[in-house]
């Protein structure tokens, strides 16, 4: 599961309750479509939108991944979506507000799935590393929008104060050897902010993008695919490698080079940069 994670560049959030989203959902080609329970559902519908995401988790996505994001471990909805997630066909399950490496393990063994941790607290990123290392982590997905609110940081004055959140998230799954995805941009409307946000992601080494709105599935998708370049020296550089240090093309390479030329094909496979 975390190798195919790897290779998700577009993670749609959706409301659960909304029938028409979940269905537009199977036309748009994300990589992993969230089925959400919590933020985006009203506290009367929540009850309904569980058995809605079962449903449409066990009718599928074609060849997307599926996960279901349950409400809070201290909502009152907590442990029912726990229960319909441990027995839906989902193949991934998202805890919010992820606060510590013991939370995420009884949720880990409650819905019986692979876990994305929702870092969107000033405490989950000074503890990224223990979130990320515990059992049942197959990613991290940085919730800026709660985490820029619990900062404090002002509202149009871009990503600069979430930097240093950023880059830990990044650094602890790689140092887990697992994904991780860059948050949301809110401004749905602004094709060429979301562009620039996404390019920043991949920039700091995020594997895709967590996705609200359908037109931000596919500037995700080309954003975060390798581009023809890419891929033909990552193809020339699997050719030539016969182990150890050698000169490629005026520079020298070594394993690690090769590694990263393997994870780009296997990116590759999905499409590539538009």
């Amino acid at each position: 599961m975390i190798s195919r994670l790897r290779e998700v560049r577009s993670a749609l959030f959706l409301p659960a309750s909304k029938a028409g989203a979940i269905a537009k959902a199977r036309t748009l080609g994300a990589d992993l479509v969230i089925l959400d329970l919590e933020d985006s559902v009203r506290e009367e519908g929540k009850a309904l939108a569980r058995g809605a995401a079962v449903e449409a988790a066990r009718i599928g996505f074609g060849s997307a991944l599926v996960a279901i994001r349950v409400n809070g471990s201290d909502h009152e909805h907590y442990e029912a979506d726990c229960a319909a997630v441990r027995g839906s066909a989902a193949g991934l399950a998202i805890l919010p507000k992820a606060s510590s490496p013991d939370q995420i393990g009884l949720f880990a063994n409650d819905v019986a799935k692979p876990v994305l941790a929702m870092v969107e607290t000033p405490g989950a990123v000074l503890q990224c590393a223990q979130l990320a290392a515990a059992p049942g982590v197959a990613g991290l997905i940085a919730g800026t929008n709660d985490l820029a609110a619990e900062l404090g940081v002002r509202h149009g004055g871009g990503r600069a104060a979430l930097v240093t959140s950023l880059q830990l998230i990044v650094l602890a799954a790689r140092a887990a050897r697992i994904a991780a995805f860059d948050g949301v941009f809110n401004a749905i409307d602004d094709v060429a902010g979301f562009e620039a946000e996404a390019e920043q992601g991949r920039a700091f080494g995020f594997d895709g993008k967590a996705l609200i709105h359908p037109s931000q599935v596919e500037p995700a998708n080309c954003i975060f695919a390798p581009s023809a370049a890419e891929i033909e020296e990552s193809l020339a550089i699997v050719a030539v490698a016969g182990g150890g240090a050698e000169r490629f093309r005026g520079r020298m390479i070594e394993a690690m080079h090769v590694s990263e030329a393997r994870r780009s094909l296997a990116r590759a496979h999905r499409g590539r940069r538009c």
